[in-house]
């Protein structure tokens, strides 16, 4: 049925009632939460006796989070839900207490993205210039968390990542992947792409378009620097340059954009690790990473893995990495499914621990939800 004016107008009145009636009940109950937040709080202030007060608690947030996706019913998809969620839990935290988080800086990096994704926009972000400064900053206690790299789907693992958690007393306290979506930026309009003599990003999203920039501009000199939104900066600097880029730094540096979705593969996702000072009990739905250094004998892989496959635990990831004790040792990253407390995992770690010179436990946290 076709509706005239009158009627359209009528219908639009009725509607924009029960919209704003619904946005009272959900602000009213959004307080209302907050308000269970800050008794939260002071609960967990009284029974501190001094101590100090743990209030984000990572196994707890992804089991909410798992809850509202379950439970929703749309017409929202499932994740834009949980998304929304997030930012409630994140001012809501931010009112028992700001925490702080470290990201592989500057401002405008995928990692910060990862950072916002994880915890929200009410937590309180410190660019850092390198990996391990992230680590020295949360082992210090100047930040709560970390956020940094660990994997490409399209160039693999970040092995300084990896190697900083050799001497870390660090545990991962969660995960957070991202799909990653290059834009070649630039300051103004660009009407000629050809025209264009040089393109700054990481070298790890150079390497991610490597195909797109051969087949498009292939006269365009490639420079390496180190993080995109420091490619932004100098783009928005100098002339007859662009840059690679995500969306935050574009928007950061008020850039254009040139071409969308520049990357090599559609798919193309980092993973980040959440790093913290605490081991994260069980939330039902759990990762958990090991660092393990190997004798040097024949059948030493093969003595490592065999535990997991009696016990039928699922490896997600293994990698290898020099160990610094010595010329041609090596110490074996691997994460499965699983909580570092489970009997089963316990089991392994008993079976593994006669053939190994070390195993390190790196963290055991929830499988990534967002």
């Amino acid at each position: 049925m076709v509706l005239n004016k009158l009627d359209e107008a009528k219908e639009l009145a009725a509607l924009r009632i029960q919209i704003d009636d619904t946005d009272r009940q959900i602000q009213a109950l959004i307080n209302k939460r907050a308000e269970c937040a800050q008794r939260v709080a002071d609960v967990k202030q009284s029974a501190a006796d001094g101590k100090e007060v743990q209030y984000y608690r990572p196994e707890r947030e992804a089991q909410v989070l798992r809850a509202v996706m379950e439970r929703n019913t749309g017409p929202l998809p499932a994740e834009d839900m949980a998304k929304l969620f997030r930012e409630i839990m994140s001012c809501c935290l931010a009112l028992e207490k700001p925490m702080k988080v470290a990201f592989l800086g500057p401002e405008g990096t995928y990692t910060h993205a990862a950072a916002l994704k994880h915890f929200g926009h009410f937590v309180q972000s410190q660019p850092m210039a390198a990996i391990d400064e992230v680590f020295r900053e949360v082992e210090s206690g100047q930040a709560n968390y970390g956020v940094v790299p660990v994997e490409n789907s399209t160039e693999g693992m970040v092995n300084h990542t990896l190697d900083s958690f050799i001497n870390s007393p660090l545990f991962i306290a969660g995960e957070v992947k991202l799909r990653i979506h290059h834009h070649l930026l630039s300051a103004s309009v660009c009407d000629d792409i050809k025209s264009v003599k040089r393109v700054y990003s990481h070298q790890q999203s150079l390497a991610q378009c490597r195909k797109w920039l051969d087949a498009n501009c292939p006269q365009i000199e490639r420079v390496a620097v180190s993080s995109n939104a420091e490619a932004a900066r100098l783009a928005k600097a100098e002339a007859g340059t662009v840059a690679i880029a995500g969306e935050m730094a574009a928007e950061l540096y008020g850039l254009i954009k040139c071409a969308e979705n520049v990357e090599d593969q559609p798919d193309n996702t980092t993973r980040f690790l959440i790093i913290g000072s605490k081991v994260v009990p069980a939330s039902g739905k759990d990762k958990t990473s090991i660092m393990v250094s190997v004798k040097n004998k024949p059948g030493a892989l093969y003595h490592l893995l065999e535990p997991f496959h009696k016990e039928n635990i699922s490896l997600t990831r293994i990698e290898t990495r020099p160990s610094p004790s010595g010329i041609w040792s090596y110490v074996f990253f691997i994460d499965f499914e699983g909580h570092i407390d489970d009997e089963s995992v316990q089991q392994v770690i008993r079976q593994v621990s006669p053939d190994v010179v070390e195993v390190k436990h790196l963290g055991s946290y929830p499988v990534g939800v967002l």
